[in-house]
């Protein structure tokens, strides 16, 4: 039987047994053509291909209360950090406090830019930190950055405006969050005092008369006379935030002191929202405040307590300088220079310093308290008076020679 025979008695067999389609018969073809032609065997059928994993999703979507929920509260508002009296940059991300304190709000750690500018998620530094583009600090939160998924949603909802998707209550208008906190102790003044409100402010009434701040005066007490207002460098409601109002201390100096934080609900001038209620103000020590009945004055204090910065100890200065450049040589040993000055330690140091008189020039003391321009131990370590100057290996740094100075400057204390 020649080849076109059996190619015919082959295709009789396949259409009897009804095993292919008509595709199947064209490609059937094609391989017994070539066959045919001298070809190999068909080519073996290609595999369907496997479509990519779909793209992963965040759990939320793009409203306040969502990512409020998702994000701030697991995530940021935890202790030692947005939370609190005393919260990191002074934000806090409860859920009582953060849209206040978000939304139009200047960030602490750069006054340049807003934490949220509703529409413009690139200039928002909320974004900034959470993708770790901020100018300062590091991304955010520091446990580790949050999946790009959640934070496009968290874009998605600045560029849909930033709105307040949660039920807005109908009672009189009242405080929710204030910041710094009432209570609060702070280790620097703040840069703005930010009032969160339930209830969008009728921002005519937000000023000088119903939005203020004095100090005490020193003496912790705000009923003595002798109280004094802080002037701020202004007083406003975001236009993109209406139930929040900031007290701006951009370029006023705090001094350590209590200071009370007052917001007018009673009088003749009073915070009112955009329906003409008062604020209900009565604080009793949590948030919100009120009575439930429209009126009543908002007071609350917080304390600026600078830490003392201490400088340099002497203990300090025998670990960097006495003990590897001097004791070798001024180890106490001897009657005679230089053993007979003992620098090995910080307590034989002190005994063979401050307020004893130099053996190579008896009218000037090694240390001279609070005159290090007098002692000689700086005229040795700056060559200065005609001395040999010391360490042999070399002069020491200025900046390490400042931190002794300043140490005597200081008293030269043990």
């Amino acid at each position: 039987m020649n080849s076109l025979a059996r190619s015919f008695a082959t295709l009789s067999l396949v259409f009897s047994a009804g095993l292919f389609s008509a595709c199947d018969v064209q490609t059937y073809d094609d391989a017994a053509a070539a066959f045919n032609a001298g070809g190999s065997s068909p080519p073996p059928t290609t595999p369907p291909v496997t479509p990519p994993p779909a793209p992963p999703t965040a759990s939320f979507g793009p409203n306040f209360s969502e990512i409020q929920a998702a994000v701030f509260t697991p995530d940021c508002a935890t202790s030692n950090c947005h939370s609190g009296a005393n919260p990191q940059a002074s934000l806090s991300l409860e859920e009582a406090d953060s849209y206040a304190m978000l939304v139009g709000i200047a960030s602490t750690q750069d006054a340049g830019i807003q934490r949220v500018v509703a529409g413009n998620p690139n200039n928002s530094y909320l974004i900034q930190k959470l993708e770790g583009t901020a100018a300062t600090g590091t991304v955010m939160p520091p446990t580790g950055g949050l999946p790009q998924v959640d934070i496009d949603v968290i874009r998605q909802w600045i560029s849909d405006g930033a709105i307040d998707d949660r039920v807005v209550v109908v009672n009189p208008i009242r405080l929710t969050s204030l910041s710094p906190a009432p209570g609060a102790t702070l280790d620097a003044a703040p840069s703005q005092i930010v009032a969160g409100f339930d209830r969008e402010l009728d921002a005519s009434t937000v000023n000088a008369m119903t939005f203020t701040l004095f100090a005490s005066g020193g003496d912790g007490s705000f009923n003595s006379g002798n109280e004094v207002q802080i002037n701020a460098t202004s007083i406003s409601v975001p236009g993109a935030n209406p139930s929040t109002a900031v007290f701006d201390l951009a370029g006023v100096a705090l001094a350590d002191d209590s200071y009370q934080v007052t917001l007018l609900g009673t009088g003749a001038s009073v915070i009112m929202d955009i329906d003409a209620n008062a604020l209900d103000g009565e604080f009793s020590g949590t948030l919100p405040s009120g009575n439930g009945v429209a009126g009543g004055t908002f007071q609350a204090p917080f304390t600026v307590t600078t830490p003392v910065v201490l400088g340099p100890t002497l203990d300090q200065i025998q670990a960097t300088v006495f003990s590897p450049l001097c004791s070798s040589c001024h180890n106490g040993a001897g009657a005679n220079l230089p053993g007979s000055l003992n620098l090995s330690n910080a307590n034989a140091s002190f005994a063979a310093l401050v307020n004893i008189a130099s053996v190579q020039n008896a009218a000037i003391m090694r240390v001279a308290p609070n005159d290090p321009d007098n002692s000689y131990l700086i005229h040795k370590l700056e060559g200065t008076g005609g001395v040999t100057i010391m360490p042999p290996s070399g002069m020491l740094p200025a900046a390490t020679t400042a931190v002794i100075r300043q140490w005597i400057s200081d008293g030269a204390v043990r």
